[in-house]
């Protein structure tokens, strides 16, 4: 019963490490631009899988919590949504390198002393 309990628990660090990269990878794509959905999608994807059913929540959730803003936009006769990183945002980024850092050294020592 303990191991399936220890199981669950690193399956919900999985899931957690992985949502929080994700929201890195959109937060670092649109650090240089502003940027819409699809191009996003196109600009992360050499460097991890991704849908739009996957990246509009992200976009949600971390506009909601100050990272992003957002504006309209007509093209081709649409409305395209554009994203831009706020200054929280970016702060988030900073921080996440540095937790990424440590999970770089905790990799290292469980790869070398693991062998």
């Amino acid at each position: 019963m303990y191991t399936i309990v220890l199981l669950a628990e690193v399956i919900n660090v999985d899931v957690q490490l992985k949502k929080g990269l994700l929201e890195l990878c959109v937060l670092v794509s649109l650090k240089k631009e502003e940027s819409y959905g699809y191009k996003i999608i196109t600009d992360i994807s050499p460097y991890v899988d991704i849908s739009e059913s996957t990246l509009y929540p992200i976009l949600k959730r971390l506009e909601a919590t100050g990272a992003l803003t957002t504006r309209s936009k007509e093209y081709n006769g649409r409305l395209r949504k554009y994203y831009m990183i706020t200054e929280a945002g970016k702060r988030k980024i900073k921080e996440s390198i540095a937790d990424l850092d440590e999970l770089r050294r905790i990799y290292d020592y469980i790869y070398r002393e693991g062998r």
